[in-house]
């Protein structure tokens, strides 16, 4: 029985899911990518960013946070990015006036980069500064006080950067690696192994090939289903069923957008692993459950269960269906308005003044 004076929505003949969750956008961290005053994603300098926190760079006022809400997105990891270990990611909810009231989870991700670029120009290159720093970092954990009295050797990172990653060694922040080739990935699960971390792979165009390794591991893979060109050498091996081949060897797989401002682009995303052989039921799961779990959120998101966050969409059909459209998107159990700066452009330039004499161009 629904309680007298309960907003109720009328669902009748339609679809109705959680929330989608994208674990990998920069929104409200980025609002003219070439621009560089609106970009908030990226500390310039060192490699080594641990400690940038990206809660301060939110703008919850951004214009494409109701463009990508409107199309059934309510909860993201905004995320930082460059060097080596970028900073710390947040889980925000895309509803609210002021960072404070969208904040799921502050500090929700360490963000890094393996690659040839990200450290030293070669591979090797990376993994020596990764654990370097991370071997750093347990020692400063361990030695603060004598740290603090100048009574160690030199550090290969700031006191804050350590300090940041003390929450990584202990296994309470998951560290989210972006890794392309195979071989990269297994030098990660390796790293992540020596360190005992909670590894969440992103990227991952060759993650197809090392799927049994990574089951094993039992770490969770962030991809975007629509690459099958390879975008550098590290990613030759793309293939579009790179999420249906993982799913069957028991990887837990995640869908992102890789984008910001087309997030919404996730349930197209999503759709196309159906196409090529992700079950439904998984690729839902990709855009909902499996990134609340493997960012520590799963026991209150993710899932359309008592005493979850009421953050869900009702849909017209199917919404891996290029057709279906949002109806209805409740986040924290209100309903949200689907208006969006793109609509509004588009109600006003819709019909033109029949008025305003037509513009002809001179000597016409």
């Amino acid at each position: 029985m629904v309680p007298t004076g309960v907003p109720t929505l009328d669902a009748t003949g339609r679809v109705v899911t959680p929330g989608l969750f994208d674990a990998t956008t920069s929104l409200g961290l980025v609002e003219v990518g070439m621009v560089s005053s609106t970009v908030d994603a990226q500390l310039q300098g060192d490699p080594v960013r641990a400690a940038f926190d990206v809660v301060d760079g939110i703008n919850p006022r951004s214009v494409l946070i109701p463009v990508n809400r409107a199309a059934g997105l309510t909860t993201v990891l905004s995320t930082p990015g460059g060097g080596l270990i970028a900073g710390q990611a947040a889980i925000i909810d895309l509803a609210g006036s002021s960072v404070a009231e969208m904040i799921v989870r502050s500090r929700a991700a360490m963000v890094a980069s393996y690659s040839a670029g990200a450290a030293g120009g070669a591979r090797g290159g990376a993994s020596l500064r990764l654990r370097e720093v991370l071997d750093d970092a347990r020692f400063w954990r361990d030695n603060q006080a004598a740290f603090s009295a100048g009574r160690t050797r030199e550090l290969a990172a700031s006191r804050l950067d350590l300090e940041a990653l003390g929450p990584v060694l202990d296994g309470e922040t998951p560290l989210v690696v972006a890794v392309h080739r195979a071989s990269d990935i297994e030098a990660v699960l390796r790293i992540a192994d020596e360190y005992a971390l909670d590894l969440v792979l992103s990227g991952g165009e060759e993650a197809w090939m090392v799927a049994d390794r990574i089951a094993a591991a039992g770490v969770p893979v962030i991809l975007k289903p629509l690459t099958n060109s390879p975008g550098g050498f590290d990613r030759l091996g793309s293939r579009f069923d790179n999420a249906t081949l993982l799913e069957r060897a028991g990887v837990d797989v995640i869908i992102g957008s890789y984008n910001s401002h087309n997030a919404r682009w996730l349930v197209l995303e999503a759709g196309n692993a159906v196409r090529y052989g992700l079950p439904w039921d998984a690729a839902l799961r990709a855009v909902t459950l499996a990134p609340a779990r493997a960012l520590g959120v799963g026991d209150r998101y993710g899932s359309l269960e008592p005493g979850k966050v009421g953050n869900l969409v009702v849909w017209t059909g199917d919404p891996f269906e290029l057709s279906t459209r949002a109806e209805a998107v409740v986040i924290r159990g209100a309903v949200t308005s689907l208006d969006h700066r793109q609509l509004e452009l588009f109600r006003r330039y819709r019909a033109l003044d029949e008025e305003r004499p037509a513009f002809k161009r001179p000597g016409f």
